[in-house]
């Protein structure tokens, strides 16, 4: 049973409309959450360990003026488009959109003022809450009125996030969450004792400026071979590398960490993006007054695959084909969502990837993930009037 709680987080700056941002906590026997209504953030991930002890995965701060500051989008849900949009621009139906440029000659997770740094509307869930926003037509330079809703459940040591969205132009779209984990607990130093394996075929080489090139290369024989576990801070010292911050293309993925606790990945997007905090620097004090070095927590940001917009095809309607297994027990079947008017309904979810941190207990021979069959060009990026985004990532945790 998942109980779920509501208070006041604090209020806006009073240049920014001075609105109360609320925080929900949704608890059940394994796992503590709690959401802010601002950019629909995590703030907090409580798990247990194999002691059974409670400890605070996730990166973040323990007031609302850290998250209204500059930060490096802790636990926020980024859109309209996560990652890179290569010179800000894109062009649909012929017509050139201009984005904001954040990084550099790129626009990034949205723009400058991207869907996480703006209040959403809740609604409480029986076992969750569901945030709604209305994007409008020519918001940080993208086309139509976007509606948008992210909702987040718990069940057990289950956390689901589902991504819905509407759009009255025809518009990019790409929403991940980004969340900062560190499976030994938030403050630790590193995670160079976690190990990660990513069963990926594929990966896209980046530019200097972190845009793909358009080549979808294969991992054999590189650093990007994940398939196998690693542990990081030896597989970084291998190869000499900074760290990661490129997207893998899904086939299935599983990570690994030695810790107390772990956590699997399931998406139905076709792409996930590894950081592992290489920008980080120690510059902010965090939640408890940790400081977050470099390379002290890590992202697994499921989305699209960055710059798409820019990288498909002229024919844009093609698809996704998959051949599918789901995990068993897993919400990868057909089921009745929370009620949300006008929205929810009974469909069927089926993942085509996923991600996981460290296999886990005894039915993990029986989990199956889907393949995903490699295109030779970048998914479809678009959305058009009358049809609908929807896209789910689950989030599993158990002790070591």
């Amino acid at each position: 049973m998942t109980e779920v709680e509501r208070e006041m987080f604090g209020q806006m700056p009073q240049e920014e409309g001075g609105a109360v941002v609320e925080k929900f906590r949704l608890k059940s026997d394994s796992v503590k959450v709690e959401i802010l209504s601002l950019g629909c953030i995590i703030t907090t991930l409580e798990t247990k360990d194999r002691d059974g002890k409670f400890s605070d995965i996730v990166l973040g701060f323990d007031t609302l003026e850290g998250y209204t500051r500059k930060h490096p989008f802790f636990g926020a849900v980024v859109g309209r488009v996560a990652n890179r949009i290569a010179k800000g621009r894109f062009t649909v139906d012929g017509k050139e959109h201009q984005l904001f440029l954040n990084n550099g000659p790129n626009s990034l997770h949205g723009g400058a003022r991207g869907f996480d740094k703006v209040l959403w509307s809740p609604q409480v869930l029986p076992n969750g809450v569901c945030f709604f926003r209305l994007s409008p037509d020519g918001e940080e330079g993208y086309p139509g009125d976007l509606k948008v809703w992210v909702t987040y459940t718990l069940c057990g040591g289950e956390l689901t996030i589902n991504y819905r969205a509407q759009t009255s132009k025809t518009t990019p779209i790409s929403l991940t969450n980004h969340a900062y984990f560190n499976l030994a607990g938030q403050g630790s130093q590193d995670i160079y004792d976690h190990e990660i394996s990513i069963e990926a075929d594929s990966y896209l080489p980046v530019d200097d400026t972190k845009i793909p090139t358009g080549e979808v290369a294969a991992v054999q024989g590189t650093s990007f071979d994940l398939r196998q576990p690693v542990e990081l801070g030896k597989h970084l010292q291998k190869f000499h590398l900074d760290g990661f911050d490129h997207n893998f293309c899904l086939q299935e993925v599983q990570t690994r960490c030695p810790v107390a606790r772990t956590m699997e990945v399931h998406t139905t997007q076709p792409g996930i993006q590894f950081y592992t905090g290489n920008n980080l620097d120690g510059s902010l004090k965090g939640k408890d007054a940790a400081v977050y070095p470099k390379h002290s927590a890590f992202c697994l940001e499921t989305q699209n695959w960055p710059d798409a917009i820019n990288k498909m095809p002229e024919l844009k309607k093609t698809q996704v084909t998959t051949s599918c297994g789901i995990r068993q027990g897993s919400p990868g079947t057909a089921g009745m969502q929370p009620t949300f008017p006008g929205v929810w309904g009974l469909h069927q979810k089926t993942p085509v990837g996923s991600c996981c941190i460290i296999p886990t207990g005894p039915d993990f021979s029986k989990r199956r993930t889907c393949s995903l069959r490699q295109l030779p060009h970048f998914p479809n990026a678009l959305l058009r009037p009358g049809e609908e985004y929807n896209h789910t990532t689950w989030l599993l945790f158990n002790a070591s």
